[in-house]
């Protein structure tokens, strides 16, 4: 079964705002793999759970045609509000039932989204969809985050940890999707010739601000709110506070590095 955690119309806008689009590394990734495929068809990508659009815009530099699905319709009202290039567009259905014709998609990606689907049957649909030498990008951000400001990123990263152990009995259970690193995603996918990487690793200047908009974009973030809504409000008070206190400064404008690491699996029909 499919998980519909990014519907409310408050999620999708703190999404739209706080969500980054997928990193230099991750891009560098997923292009180093067409140009290996010797992938020549760039006329249509479907970029599967979308949200806010993020990820599509950089698809639309090199596909003539690019779609970004979604199921919340909060979330793709959002995306067609953002400014966008002219050559994307969106749709809101499921990501088990894409609306496009067998064998018509050079590219289908999924960022920070497959393991909220329903494995079996969207499986399914990545082999009708994609073209005799098309390719398949699945990918997600991990829980290996980490801070870093000046000396005291061992610091900083120890409170941002324990934010995550605090919200971490609020996630969905499709979460160990994300912390077995998609190996369950990568057996699933139904192509003879695929891989996945695991040590994606890139870094992300953000405000403390941005930050803390980042960590209320979380689904068990916000699970944590609607179950107790004080309690979640103090809690981002109180990790901010912290953060700030630890970096010597008071401004929530203050610069700071997410480092991430990124899962990918790939694929080539």
């Amino acid at each position: 079964m499919a998980a519909h955690l990014f519907a409310a119309k408050d999620h999708a806008a703190v999404y739209q705002k706080y969500r980054f689009p997928p990193p230099e590394n991750l891009q560098g990734v997923i292009l180093s793999y067409l140009e290996k495929k010797k992938v020549t068809s760039f006329h249509l990508a479907v970029d599967v759970g979308c949200g806010t659009g993020q990820s599509s815009h950089l698809l639309a530099k090199r596909f003539e045609k690019v779609v970004g699905t979604d199921v919340s319709e909060a979330q793709i009202e959002e995306a067609k509000r953002t400014a966008h290039p002219p050559n994307v567009s969106y749709l809101v259905c499921p990501a088990e039932e894409l609306p496009f014709e067998d064998r018509s998609v050079d590219l289908l990606t999924a960022f920070t989204a497959a393991h909220w689907f329903d494995i079996p049957r969207f499986m399914k649909e990545v082999d009708r969809l994609l073209k005799p030498s098309g390719c398949v990008a699945l990918s997600t951000n991990t829980l290996d985050m980490r801070l870093h400001y000046k000396d005291c990123s061992e610091k900083l990263t120890e409170i941002f940890r324990e934010v995550q152990g605090q919200i971490f009995p609020y996630s969905n259970e499709k979460i160990k999707f994300v912390t077995d690193d998609y190996k369950a995603i990568f057996d699933s996918l139904p192509l003879q010739d695929k891989e996945r990487i695991t040590e994606i690793l890139d870094k992300l200047p953000m405000s403390v601000a941005d930050l803390m908009g980042y960590i209320q974009s979380f689904s068990p973030y916000q699970t944590f709110l609607k179950a107790q809504p004080e309690a979640a409000k103090s809690l981002i008070q109180n990790t901010e506070q912290r953060i700030l206190e630890t970096m010597g400064v008071s401004s929530r404008e203050t610069k700071l590095e997410l480092c991430t690491r990124h899962v990918c699996v790939l694929g080539y029909k």
